[in-house]
């Protein structure tokens, strides 16, 4: 599998550390308010990364942290006049209830920040053994950027391009202006633990050293491209500086996430939480969307992007469930396949397997399944094809096939009738259709076809087009649906 190191700036083949396991770090959120579509589209991003490694025969241990005590953790409780343990706790319970939604798999650990303040003390302690970092009067540990010879390898930056426009803030007790926190003095009314140098909390960077030493060497160290400085620059410089081997081989970064094309954000207006986007979007929905894209690329939200995922959908569950329903007969023909449609299918796995080893290109994942749709389709509006025996070997090996598309990318593996009711409601809602009067024109309509008063039924048919309602006459009866 070839992934793309951050750190080496290419494309590389994946060589665990440990031979037949990975070691995964993604670093998580601070648990102060409800996770946004970014947060979704970060740990979708790893969550396919572990599905893929798993895929692979690898024995993964995937470490996922939170940070819950931080400024805007205290100062969220000052807000809402609650305690900030009590604060941290609710949004770590609602980040699981979005990405459960989501189906993203649970991380095999998630360490919380205030679990680990001895591990940050020592780390601390050995980092000004090693006269990597200072403690000042005033009880603050910082780390020296300039003692870390290697700082900006991953980001790219010179310590030069970094000191210009650098200053020591009024009342700051730093030796230089790059120096960054690791400790923090306590202040009043705010969460302190006791430490040899005065009490205080870890600064942010710190945490995440803390929490993932055990597992050094990493193999990957994830998270957004917003991470990669300051905050993964100085994980490096800290725990380098004292461990004796590399934090990480691999350094993976996803793309950002756009709002209507411009960048996500509450001062715009913008800030797009996973709930609300679920309040008028299947979850299955949001997460076919944003793998549409490949994880590095930026993606741009949009309800146009989102109906469109949609339609892309509603064909792969429409194939599923006519696949399914033609599998039912009782009797099949020896009806031969035309050797392209035996060809092309036989490629398709390999061509799905090729595009998620080759740095978890989703988006060509996703093309190589609507490949599969199209030659279903075929074979499915052939009578003559359809009701052959290597017809019905192809659509048993279609339905099977969806579900490994479940298992690697968590898409199509729920039941294809529920789904597309559940999708139709769903597209009724946000257009606020009628579905009572929709119901009752439609049987008004059966009523007609049956009393052969075709006028009266195209009629309805156009009063319900007018309303947004297709219809759709099956053997089985009447279907509806809007898009």
């Amino acid at each position: 599998m070839l992934i793309y190191n951050t750190l080496g700036r290419k494309k590389e083949e994946f060589v665990p550390v440990r031979p037949g396991r990975a070691h995964m770090y993604v670093c998580g959120i601070t648990a102060y308010d409800y996770c946004h579509i970014g947060h979704a589209r970060s740990a979708l991003v790893f969550d396919i990364l572990v599905r893929q490694l798993r895929h692979l025969g690898l024995e993964v241990l995937f470490v996922r942290n939170f940070t819950d005590v931080d400024d805007k953790i205290i100062n969220r409780a000052r807000e809402e006049g609650r305690d900030w343990r009590e604060v941290a706790q609710t949004y770590m319970d609602a980040f699981h209830e979005d990405m459960d939604r989501l189906g993203v798999l649970r991380a095999d650990q998630e360490p919380r920040a205030t679990e680990h303040i001895p591990e940050i003390l020592s780390l601390c302690a050995r980092l000004m053994d090693a006269g990597m970092a200072y403690a000042t009067p005033s009880g603050d540990v910082y780390f020296r950027v300039r003692a870390y010879a290697p700082y900006g390898k991953l980001s790219g930056r010179s310590l030069d391009e970094l000191r210009s426009g650098a200053r020591v803030a009024p009342g700051e007790e730093k030796e230089d202006p790059l120096d960054f926190a690791l400790w923090k003095a306590a202040k009043a009314s705010e969460p302190f633990w006791d430490a040899p140098w005065g009490k205080g909390r870890p600064g942010w960077h710190i945490e995440c050293s803390a929490m993932s030493e055990a597992c050094l060497p990493l193999d990957i160290h994830g998270g957004g491209q917003d991470l990669v400085f300051p905050h993964h620059e100085n994980e490096i410089a800290q725990s380098e500086a004292v461990c004796g081997c590399s934090l990480a081989k691999y350094w993976v970064h996803n793309g950002f996430v756009q709002v209507n094309t411009e960048k996500m954000s509450k001062s715009l207006g913008n800030f797009t939480t996973i709930r609300a986007i679920l309040e008028n979007y299947l979850p299955e929905s949001l997460r076919f969307f944003l793998l549409g894209k490949h994880y590095r690329s930026p993606i741009d939200f949009t309800a146009d992007s989102m109906s469109e995922a949609e339609k892309a959908q509603h064909r792969v569950y429409s194939s599923l469930l006519e696949a399914r329903r033609v599998l039912n007969r009782t009797t099949w023909k020896k009806k031969e396949l035309p050797q392209e449609i035996r060809k092309e299918w036989e490629e398709l796995p390999q061509a799905f397997d090729a595009a998620l080893n080759d740095d978890l290109n989703t988006a060509q994942a996703l093309g190589q399944i609507f490949s599969h749709v199209r030659l279903v389709n075929r074979l499915l509006e052939d009578k003559n094809l359809k009701s052959g025996e290597e017809a019905r070997l192809l659509l048993e090996q279609f339905v099977a096939r969806a579900r490994q598309w479940h298992a690697r990318l968590g898409l199509f593996g729920q039941e294809p009738e529920i789904f597309l009711q559940e999708l139709r409601a769903v597209r009724a809602k946000r257009k606020n259709l009628d579905v009572q009067r929709v119901e009752e024109l439609l049987h008004k309509r059966g009523q007609a076809r049956a009393a052969k008063d075709f006028a009266l039924s195209d009629a309805l048919r156009q009063e319900l087009q007018e309303m947004g309602v297709s219809v759709r006459d099956t053997p089985d009866g009447q279907t509806w649906d809007t898009d």
